[in-house]
């Protein structure tokens, strides 16, 4: 067995499997456990998913919310053990695999379309009922 197999042996472990199926430009909910001295809590960070990156253990999310007119982006790692759900609230249409430019525009320019009737891998995925 080799380096390489050890590690991902031990990486395994770690990797969470309830993970909903996630695609850029999709709008999601991560709830994050905030900790506080001795308390803990759980906070919910909205926002459009605009990049994904790495593999396995190392994958990364990047998502974007408008906040008081500002931008706000946070980066996720996506097994780690601080974040206890993702939510699919919206399912949107994007033809990349990064979507800064939308860090440049604002108000109705930042949309995103709705994913269309057409797109039979994305019909039965579940999306949070707001």
């Amino acid at each position: 067995m080799g380096a390489q197999d050890i590690l991902a042996a031990i990486n395994k472990d770690a990797l969470k499997t309830d993970l909903p199926h996630m695609d850029v430009g999709d709008t999601i909910n991560v709830h994050c456990r905030i900790v506080e001295g001795e308390k803990e809590r759980i906070q919910v960070f909205t926002g459009t998913l605009i990049a994904r990156k790495g593999g396995g253990i190392n994958e990364m999310i990047t998502v974007r919310r408008i906040v008081d007119g500002q931008g706000v982006e946070r980066i996720f790692p996506l097994h780690s053990p601080r974040i206890s759900q993702y939510e699919v609230v919206r399912r949107a249409d994007a033809r990349r695999a990064k979507l800064y430019f939308l860090r440049d525009r604002t108000g109705k320019k930042a949309r995103l379309r709705d994913r269309r009737r057409g797109l039979k891998h994305v019909e039965n995925l579940p999306t949070v009922q707001p």
